[in-house]
């Protein structure tokens, strides 16, 4: 595999990841009970972009090293 397709494949994969994580584990201010003037009450009250970014890192490695393999072996296999 080329070595700039590879890293395109894992910067989508990423990004694909941490779209899928955004959600996860959110609750809103109207949710939490917190009335801040001047915030949208839809707004997460912790969205904690670090850790998702993080899981999304490994989790895009992890499919990543799966398709690299399977793509690996069935193309030069033959």
């Amino acid at each position: 595999m080329d070595p700039v397709l590879a890293i395109a494949i894992y910067i989508i994969l990423w990004w694909l990841a941490f779209f899928i994580m955004l959600p996860i584990g959110v609750k809103s201010l109207d949710e939490a009970g917190v009335s801040a003037r001047g915030h949208d009450q839809g707004a997460p009250e912790t969205p904690n972009l670090g850790k998702k970014a993080i899981w999304a890192g490994g989790l895009a490695t992890v499919v990543w090293i799966i398709l690299y393999v399977v793509l690996h072996f069935t193309f030069y296999s033959r």
